[in-house]
């Protein structure tokens, strides 16, 4: 259980800024409470953006998101299995591969799929179960595009819903890939490089999109 608890290079859980980041917003009584918490800060406070720079190694750092104010899918996972560790809450990230039906036409052609390898969520243990929890879209995201923000209770499993709010198929779930305690880098880029060659090799031009874009 030590490398649950443990500050990894990517879930750095003893970075100053992820220490005040979970210091601040760990409201409550007792773990589940102050996961609960946490949860809804990382989701809400940290903007998703699925345009970044995927081969920068600090895009997958939990400290990272935090300076920059926004993450996609395993950065946010990241802060938030960080911060719970910096509360004393085991943490992990977990990973699958989801297809996404409800993906911008421009972030299709970007990507040139509608795949999503390595999506990342947070795994917290509370009341001594692992639950998962998805802090990746942001609610005001979730509005614009009329799709359920996810809830957490810090007992049931939070991942995306298989529709959304007009019963339009959403997030569909197609390969489980793994806990980890830290985040798998190197093998997440090598992946990245065979599916999204175009996205992986734009660098940091990847950033400039439009807000509208930003849903995957």
């Amino acid at each position: 259980m030590n490398e649950y608890l443990r500050p990894g290079r990517y879930i750095d859980s003893d970075h100053p800024a992820v220490i005040a980041f979970a210091r601040k917003h760990a409201a409550g009584k007792g773990p589940l409470a102050r996961g609960v918490a946490l949860y809804y800060a990382v989701r809400d406070g940290i903007r998703y953006n699925p345009f970044l720079d995927f081969s920068k190694e600090e895009t997958f750092q939990a400290s990272h998101c935090i300076a920059a104010g926004e993450g996609f899918c395993i950065g946010k996972a990241a802060l938030l299995a960080a911060c719970a560790r910096a509360e004393g809450i085991p943490a992990r990230v977990g990973f699958a591969d989801v297809k996404n039906h409800l993906t911008t036409p421009a972030l299709r052609e970007r990507m040139g799929t509608d795949l999503f390898v390595y999506h990342g969520y947070a795994e917290l243990q509370l009341e001594d179960k692992w639950v998962k929890a998805t802090p990746a879209f942001n609610v005001e995201l979730c509005r614009r595009f009329r799709v359920k923000p996810l809830e957490f209770d810090g007992r049931e499993d939070s991942i995306f819903h298989p529709f959304d709010e007009e019963d339009r198929r959403h997030m569909e779930y197609l390969r489980d890939r793994g806990s980890h305690a830290d985040v798998p880098v190197a093998q997440i880029m090598q992946t990245f490089r065979e599916v999204y060659p175009v996205l992986y090799g734009m660098g940091d031009a990847a950033r400039v999109g439009h807000p509208a874009e930003r849903f995957g």
